[in-house]
């Protein structure tokens, strides 16, 4: 466990990513450069930018999504965060971050990213920077009544609540969780879950 398996992992989950369209590849190979250059592009100390995971999480029937109030974004987007030292590959903190963001421990991970975002923002190292996001799809295990599982908000969120997929908050990051939710949503019924 440690920032360097963190990037080999990184590196392996995007050479191995067969993206959707010919932005995400062109992101993939923007990713995969900055890797190359960068030695300790997975931790959060990287000033000029750094890769962070994410998770779209889904109910177990996909018709509804959990998203977080972001205090710096915002607005309404997928629960995610920065690479700690303790994840042993990109996917590890992507589910870490789901789970301490929602307080749901039974998450299923689609097996490799669904989709990447770049964004300029300036988080906890007080410098403006750049979040190299890789994204992946999160699914719950179904609940005795079908509905949504219970949540927890955490302190590094505004507000957390699930949202039908078809009737997403006004203040929601349309034009990336719209995205987020269409090739996590994908993943899950294809089966692309770990």
């Amino acid at each position: 466990m440690s920032i360097e398996s963190l990037h080999a992992s990184t590196v392996a989950a995007l050479s191995a990513w067969s993206a959707p369209d010919a932005e995400q590849d062109s992101l993939r190979h923007t990713y995969l450069a900055f890797l190359d250059a960068a030695p300790q592009a997975c931790a959060r100390a990287s000033e000029p930018g750094h890769i962070t995971a994410s998770a779209i999480v889904f109910d177990a029937s996909l018709e509804h999504v959990l998203l977080t109030l972001h205090p710096r974004v915002g607005k309404w987007i997928q629960l995610g965060g920065h690479c700690e030292e303790t994840d042993e590959t990109i996917a590890d903190a992507a589910v870490r971050e789901a789970r301490e963001e929602s307080g749901i421990p039974d998450l299923v991970l689609s097996t490799g990213p669904v989709h990447l975002h770049t964004h300029p923002i300036t988080c906890s190292l007080g410098v403006p920077t750049r979040h190299l996001d890789v994204r992946f799809a999160v699914v719950t295990a179904p609940t005795s009544d079908g509905s949504p599982p219970t949540i927890v908000r955490s302190d590094e969120s505004v507000d957390l609540a699930w949202w039908p997929v078809d009737d997403l908050p006004e203040n929601t990051d349309l034009e990336n969780v719209s995205a987020l939710i269409t090739l996590g949503a994908a993943a899950s019924r294809a089966g692309d879950l770990g």
